[in-house]
């Protein structure tokens, strides 16, 4: 099977399409808070994945983590405005220290072509 790497860099690619599945780096959004942070961090799931060739339909799981477990509720709002709700993916949410002290909260997306 072949392997497509997307926008691949130094240090990592953007995605990487294997057979029918995508598998995003770990994204992270723009913004002070935890809502800004994850709708900048989904549209670029939603570009990535659109770059591959798939869509929110069609992402099979999804890990969250966040900087602090307290904004969960926040983050939640916006995944809830944002997935497909015919086609939720499976989900796992966790609280860990993330990249820099900036980051509070970043998206690991794998998706069907």
């Amino acid at each position: 099977m072949s392997i497509k790497r997307i926008e691949p860099g130094k240090r990592m690619s953007g995605a990487v399409v294997h057979g029918n599945t995508v598998y995003l780096a770990g994204q992270v959004g723009e913004g002070a808070s935890v809502t800004e942070q994850s709708k900048s961090a989904l549209a670029e799931v939603d570009r990535l994945l659109a770059a591959a060739g798939s869509g929110k339909s069609k992402i099979l799981q999804t890990i969250i983590y966040l900087s602090d477990m307290s904004t969960f509720g926040e983050m939640n709002a916006v995944w809830e405005a944002w997935i497909d709700p015919a086609n939720p993916p499976a989900r796992a949410t966790s609280e860990a220290a993330l990249a820099t002290p900036d980051y509070k909260v970043e998206f690991i997306v794998t998706a069907a072509l």
